[in-house]
């Protein structure tokens, strides 16, 4: 890496998705970003992922919901959205109006409805590219695509073949081997891989002697679930040659660089937003001066330069554009 003449270029590409920084929020964790415009800068972000949409409407788990932990946050919300009608009238031509890539995550009991999802969708102004969510442990099946390598590169072939738009993979950190089900996201066809969704857990009310969440599991996101998250993009970028979206614990530069360096192109930001929902801007503005101190003319320059455990080229994971 060379000294920056100038400011670090933030653009960065997942396959087919170009984005003009790599600093994204979670779905699930920023409503459908109408309720944020007050707040933060939409904008200014790399990319905004609503919260994930099902084909009809869900009503959610029953209460309670959340449980805060020592380092993180439980929560069993049961992909509580509007359905897919709803937000293609309702939140869609809001969306469509930001200056920044909308991801619409998806959910679906059965590849035909992924593959149904995608295909609307597709055929819709403003969206720039999908994240099919195969790692949400707090409804029925809903890791079933992500803990199988075989179902999840048949689905992600068959949304591929029937959906123009980008598509990144979500995948779950509660299986005995990611590297193997990522392969199988790349093989299938995705841009990228999302890392990571929540790790399952659960929390308990001894004196009560009964479970506090009403869905007795939920997933563990936060502070807590961070290195694990690092491992997983790590490993995963050992070992597969398609960019990946980091997600799990990141609150501060510090994270978001260690994330780039393991190997991920761009992060996603999740639970940090409950408490500061400033926190995704700030990363934007951080970042510069962060990427300056290695000397980095880009973010694609620290993707991937932390010691390899293969011969997998580290370039072949993220590329600058030449968007700003």
């Amino acid at each position: 890496m060379s000294n920056p003449a100038s400011t670090p270029n933030l653009a960065v590409q997942l396959g087919r998705l170009d984005l003009k920084n790599p600093i994204l929020v979670a779905s699930g964790t920023f409503g459908y970003a109408r309720e944020m415009e007050r707040v933060v800068e939409l904008d200014r972000l790399g990319g905004i992922l609503p919260k994930t949409i099902t084909k009809a409407p869900r009503a959610g788990n029953a209460p309670w919901r959340t449980v805060e932990t020592s380092a993180g946050l439980l929560n069993s919300i049961g992909l509580d959205n509007d359905g897919i009608d709803a937000f293609i009238d309702h939140h869609l031509p809001y969306l469509a109006t930001l200056d920044t890539a909308v991801i619409v995550s998806i959910a679906g009991k059965t590849i035909a409805e992924f593959v149904e999802l995608a295909e609307r969708l597709a055929a819709e102004s403003g969206i720039a590219a999908l994240e099919l969510n195969i790692s949400c442990p707090n409804v029925s099946g809903g890791v079933d695509y992500g803990t199988n390598a075989s179902e999840c590169g048949a689905l992600v072939s068959q949304v591929r073949d029937r959906c123009s738009l980008p598509i990144l993979a979500k995948l779950t950190p509660n299986v005995t081997k990611i590297v193997d089900i990522a392969k199988a996201a790349a093989d299938g066809g995705a841009d990228a891989v999302s890392l990571i969704n929540t790790l399952l857990g659960m929390a308990i009310d001894w004196r009560k002697q009964r479970p506090m969440l009403g869905n007795t599991l939920g997933g563990l996101s936060g502070p807590a679930i961070k290195p694990v998250a690092l491992r997983c993009v790590y490993q995963v970028a050992n070992a597969v040659d398609i960019p990946i979206v980091g997600i799990g614990g990141i609150a501060t530069i510090d994270d978001v660089l260690e994330f780039l360096v393991a190997g991920a192109c761009a992060v996603q930001i999740g639970t940090a937003n409950y408490y500061d929902p400033t926190v995704s801007t700030r990363l934007v503005d951080e970042l510069p001066g962060a990427l300056a101190e290695l000397n980095a003319v880009s973010v694609a320059d620290v993707v991937g330069t932390l010691p390899r455990q293969s011969a997998v080229p580290a370039e072949r994971k993220c590329e600058a554009t030449t968007s700003t």
